[in-house]
């Protein structure tokens, strides 16, 4: 996995004015369908039954054009500090903040899609600085997936979950982290789990938003609600999983229109913000626009809309792709947030996480907590991995 130089550079985000000018050039020069056929008054779910809704779509693209303003978001990622090395021939970028905590501990945090470094730009200067002086503190770090953001694009095959894996653990050995914790949800999670389970002298322990049973578990046992969860995480897959599928199995025909056209690719996400978030008719209930602009417009700047698609087709089938005997003894935190996509029953979680050290079920929250409810999230992640140092003797 060592690359021939183990060189870490700083990096400094600066889009092009052409580039900004070209996208709201695309935006104004927008071909949109008709209306949806299901047309009802906002607020209502039923309205997004055929995916996003025209109006909607037309009053985000209006505000993309004329009123977000990305410098303040680039500000942002620079202030925070950006660096770029090279692990296994692939240009890796990343943020990173270390604590002024003499007690600070390493935290590698991971996203998934269609997230990016921009869930935890806003979370960096609490779990580095915590108000609390009793919180954990951490240096943090939040690397692109290869694919995504400022991360180059893998020209082969192989970046999946597991070779990423690895080299998170090359990242934080560069940056003189011997042992670290891990965060993640969504593929995030997947990698977070397999950094638990093929890590155990580097990592000290996880949390994560995802827990992903061994396959062939039967619900006797479970609770009238437990059951709930199964039932709704097997209707998501069998039901609204189309883009996974579509990702998985052609992600480079769906990636020429998410490169070439704006509106394309912020219908894309859009279309999943809204569905697994924990409103009741659309993701801007709980998520401002400017932040989830910011997302939005980091894959359009970057050209990822193929790239960062090609993790299913590298990866599909999560941890049970990789090994359904997989096992994580670290200590782990789990979370799992009441609108999230899969709900894993701690009974089934605790037959792979088999060190569980704080089990936590929101009250709000979905897929995206980080953008939904940021104070809890930080809190949640605080105490969890509070718990998780504990029990790994880091922290007494």
């Amino acid at each position: 996995m060592n690359s021939p130089t183990r060189t870490v550079s700083a990096f400094e985000t600066r889009a092009p004015d052409a580039d900004l000018n070209d996208l709201r050039a695309r935006l104004a020069a927008a071909r949109l369908p008709e209306a949806e056929t299901v047309y009802r008054a906002a607020p209502d779910p039923r309205r997004w039954a055929q995916g996003v809704p025209l109006a909607d779509l037309i009053e985000i693209i209006n505000y993309w054009r004329t009123e977000y303003d990305w410098r303040s978001f680039e500000a942002r990622l620079n202030q925070i500090g950006q660096f770029r090395t090279t692990i296994d021939g692939l240009g890796i970028h990343f943020l990173h903040r270390r604590s002024a905590r003499a007690d600070a501990t390493p935290l590698i945090l991971t996203h998934g899609w269609p997230g990016s470094i921009a869930e935890f730009t806003h979370v960096f200067d609490e779990l580095a600085a915590p108000k609390n002086p009793d919180a954990p503190a951490f240096h943090v770090v939040a690397p692109s997936l290869p694919g995504f953001g400022y991360s180059d694009k893998p020209a082969t095959t192989g970046w999946g979950t597991e070779k990423i894996a690895d080299a998170w653990v090359e990242l934080m050995d560069r940056l003189g982290y011997r042992k670290f914790a891990a965060y993640g949800g969504d593929w995030g999670g997947v990698i977070t789990a397999i950094l638990g389970g093929r890590f155990p002298k580097q990592v000290l322990g996880i949390h994560t938003t995802l827990a992903q049973a061994p396959p062939g578990l039967t619900t006797n046992g479970l609770t009238a609600g437990e059951r709930k969860w199964t039932e709704d995480t097997r209707d998501f897959w069998h039901h609204h999983a189309a883009y996974a599928k579509q990702q998985a199995t052609r992600p480079q025909t769906i990636g020429y229109a998410l490169v070439d056209s704006p509106v394309g690719l912020l219908a894309w996400i859009l279309d999943k913000f809204a569905e697994w978030t924990d409103t009741q008719d659309s993701p801007f209930e709980t998520i401002s626009k400017d932040h989830f602009l910011d997302n939005v417009t980091l894959y359009w700047l970057t050209r990822s809309g193929a790239s960062s698609a090609r993790i299913y087709h590298e990866s599909h089938g999560g941890i049970n792709a990789v090994d359904p005997e997989f096992k994580i003894d670290i200590p782990s935190a789990i979370s799992i947030y009441p609108r999230d996509i899969e709900k894993c029953p701690r009974t089934w979680a605790q037959e792979r996480y088999r060190h569980i050290v704080r089990w936590q079920t929101p009250k709000a929250g979905g897929h995206f907590p980080s953008l939904e409810v940021p104070e809890y999230f930080v809190k949640d992640l605080q105490e969890g991995l509070a718990a998780v140092l504990t029990a790994s003797g880091r922290r007494s």
